[in-house]
């Protein structure tokens, strides 16, 4: 007889419940959240498993991949429709009745499996919002510096990142108090624009070395950073059957709302990973606005703008270029600068 288990993870503890086919409880236990003392448990208790439900979080893909590898059937489950059922099945909430009610989800079928990246994905996803991190970090010290100075009538003006730092040292000359303020914010600023550029480079150096990024980058308005967030986002190509779901997959498809005569299509859904999204509408935007090379995706793209607007066109167009770069990848093909081709649309 085949059983089921059910794991509600937190940081410290995680909730183990193992229920048979019939729905009976036969084991409920809390165990350090470890891949090992979770594997001990389940193997002392001796049974067949048939399925072993981890809602998605934080801790998931290591415990997964801990759980895969000795052999277990484990399965990550998506979050909002785990929240629904649990919600529907029980009245008081703890990591008990949650790992009870996760373990009857696996038991009857009724969850919505996550793909679970892997490590080299995950090293490059690291890499990409370190990156990130500290180069929001260096304009939140830009934007602090010029609006507190403003507030003693020394405007900072336009001036570029290299020029910065002696463009404050002189509105701050002959201001010995506000000097010593300003000085310890400065040397955070030139150690952070060192660091970034470290992180840039390490980003730069993994993209010349994977091909994959290199041909990505053939598409137009794709550099090194779209390329690299969209190779890290997707990680496996052959998890979307068809090009278009990649769109969709980032959240770049209408919603829709449909009950009795009420049927309309709204803005888009914004579902799936933010930073791949962002990176994509950049791209689309720098294809549009910026003069280059002209191909037949910009000549689409400003077709769109004519008839819809600038900001329609724009997601339009990075909707397109998420299905054209999976038809890039999975063809192994350039991108083509001629006519349309007729893959690229599937």
């Amino acid at each position: 007889m085949a059983h089921f288990v059910g794991l509600d993870v937190s940081v410290l503890e995680t909730a183990v419940c193992v229920v048979d086919e019939t729905g009976k409880v036969v084991c409920e236990q809390k165990v350090p959240s470890e891949p090992d003392d979770i594997v001990t448990l389940l193997t002392s208790i001796g049974e067949d498993y048939g399925r072993v439900g981890i809602e998605a979080g934080p801790l998931s893909q290591w415990l997964v991949n801990g759980l895969a590898d000795a052999g277990l059937p484990v399965i990550c489950v998506e979050t909002r429709h785990m929240k629904s059922l649990l919600k529907a099945q029980q009245i008081n909430k703890s990591d008990r009745h949650d790992a009870r009610g996760i373990a009857q989800m696996m038991r009857v079928g009724l969850f919505k499996p996550v793909y679970v990246k892997t490590l080299a994905s995950q090293e490059k996803r690291m890499l990409l919002t370190a990156r990130k991190l500290v180069q929001r970090k260096m304009l939140d010290v830009d934007a602090d510096l010029r609006g507190t100075l403003r507030n003693f009538g020394l405007k900072v003006g336009v001036v570029g990142q290299a020029g910065f730092e002696t463009r404050i040292r002189e509105l701050v000359k002959g201001l010995p108090r506000l000097a010593a303020i300003i000085e310890p914010l400065l040397t955070i600023r030139r150690v952070m624009r060192q660091e970034f550029t470290r992180l840039h480079r390490m980003l730069l150096d993994v993209v010349r070395h994977d091909p994959v990024c290199r041909r990505l980058m053939t598409a137009p308005g794709v550099g090194a950073v779209v390329a690299l967030t969209y190779r890290a986002t997707v990680d496996q190509p052959q998890r979307f059957v068809h090009s278009r779901a990649v769109g969709a997959h980032v959240g770049l498809t209408p919603r829709r709302h449909q009950s009795g005569e009420i049927d309309y299509d709204g803005g888009i859904s914004k579902c799936g990973d933010t930073m791949l999204r962002t990176m994509l509408y950049e791209a689309a935007q720098v294809l549009l606005t910026q003069r280059g090379h002209w191909s037949w995706l910009k000549a689409w793209g400003m077709r769109v703008a004519q008839r819809r607007g600038q900001r329609r066109a724009i997601v339009a167009v990075a909707r397109r270029l998420a299905v054209i770069l999976h038809r890039m990848w999975t063809d192994g093909t350039d991108f083509r600068w001629g006519s349309e081709p007729t893959a690229a649309g599937a």
